[in-house]
């Protein structure tokens, strides 16, 4: 059995006023993530992470942020999409760990709904879907609430 690892990574601005998506759910923040779909960094690391693993690319590359396709798109459908070209190279998802730093909101109360989103969206038991959080203890961008970030790995294997 072929057994692969995946990395992602992504970050976003913060804006004032602006819905804040991660793992699907709207956090109900007053600053939220900004970019060309709806900012969800958390998934946008989880896709780079499994395309990554299976040598195709990166996010940026099959959802180009020049596409109007993609513009304010729920990254779910990213999700989905990626996970396509996975199973296409003949891969399905061994399991996801994630981890997002940012000062606020909480995320804790959230992680259950965003592994059920995660799981729907990529076809896999919320068993398989860790999701953790950290803060950046008030230090740099992160701590001025400027920007969030996520980081993702993944083991995908050939079916």
């Amino acid at each position: 059995m072929k057994i692969k690892v995946g990395f992602g990574f992504d970050v976003h601005q913060l804006k004032d006023n602006h819905p804040f998506i991660i793992g699907g759910v709207n956090l109900g923040h007053h600053r939220g993530a900004f970019g060309h779909s709806d900012a969800d960094v958390l998934l946008h690391a989880i896709c780079d992470a499994l395309l990554g693993a299976a040598n195709l690319r990166d996010i940026g590359y099959h959802f180009q942020n020049t596409d109007d396709r993609w513009k304010g798109i729920s990254s779910l459908i990213l999700l989905q999409e990626s996970v396509k070209l996975l199973k296409e190279k003949g891969y399905e998802i061994g399991n996801i760990d994630a981890a997002l730093c940012l000062e606020a909101p909480k995320i804790n109360p959230h992680i259950p709904a965003m592994q059920k989103n995660i799981a729907e969206a990529a076809g896999i038991s919320i068993d398989d879907i860790s999701i953790k959080a950290t803060t950046n203890e008030q230090m740099g961008f992160i701590g001025r609430e400027e920007g969030v970030v996520a980081y993702a790995v993944c083991l995908i294997q050939k079916t």
